[in-house]
């Protein structure tokens, strides 16, 4: 663990001890070992970090310097908030163009051949709605570039599933990306923009996909309106500008 947590973020590093964990565990479990050594082991402590969004401008910027095989990918990804495996993942029969929805219910697993496996979460399970601008880029992008193997519709030239890491690599590189922009910041941008607009916390979390409010509000609480904020508009919305009966002030 030691020499990983040089290398890796402490969510990083527990994700391949659960991997590892669940080998070692079925191991155990078929005889093949004694006893799993993934036992009393410390993983490091996972720092919380305060989501800051991109703006508006960044997102453009990022989707215009894109390939062309992926712009359309940005575009969703900032319009629903599914998840980098989840957005590679898509494929034909899960886009209802009529009624503008996406059905989340597997991701692309980045494993040596991309391979389909469920969601994160049981919450995961979930259908997105579709704005215009997303309905828009992805039927131009189908137009372009027809569906590869599994009806994907974000593939490699040669029709095969994404290779993940490339794109994420594409899209650190992008032009007006911020240090540390990550394409999971594109599901930050989407819940930004929902709460911004007054959707309730468990508004976002469905469209997220999160387990819990409380995983909403740990991690974009801060950015709704402050209730003092709430408060001052509520009231002067009714009253502002307009003269209250003298009677009623001396009740």
């Amino acid at each position: 663990m030691k020499a990983l947590s040089d290398r890796l973020a402490p969510s990083s590093v527990a994700t391949v001890y659960q991997h590892t964990r669940s080998v070692f565990r079925a191991a155990e479990i078929d005889r093949v070992i004694a006893s799993s050594p993934c036992a009393r082991i410390t993983l490091p402590r996972k720092e919380r970090q305060t989501v800051v969004p991109l703006a508006t401008e960044t997102v453009i910027a990022i989707k215009d310097a894109m390939t062309a095989r992926v712009a359309a990918m940005v575009t969703m990804m900032a319009g629903t908030g599914l998840r980098p495996g989840e957005a590679a993942g898509v494929t034909v029969d899960r886009v209802d163009f009529l009624r503008r929805t996406l059905r989340v219910d597997r991701q692309l697993v980045q494993t040596r051949a991309p391979s389909f496996g469920p969601p994160k979460t049981q919450a995961s399970y979930r259908t997105v709605p579709l704005p215009q601008v997303v309905v828009d880029a992805l039927a131009a992008h189908m137009a372009a570039f027809p569906p590869g193997e599994h009806r994907l519709i974000f593939t490699q030239p040669d029709g095969k599933a994404l290779n993940r890491d490339k794109v994420v690599l594409a899209f650190r590189k992008a032009a007006g990306a911020p240090a540390g922009t990550r394409l999971h910041s594109l599901r930050h941008y989407y819940a930004s923009l929902a709460i911004r607009h007054g959707e309730s916390v468990k508004v976002v979390q469905s469209r997220l996909g999160h387990a819990s409010a409380k995983k909403t509000l740990d991690t974009y609480g801060h950015l709704w309106p402050d209730s003092e904020d709430l408060t001052r508009a509520a009231i002067d919305s009714v009253l502002g500008g307009r003269t209250i009966d003298s009677k009623a002030d001396q009740a």
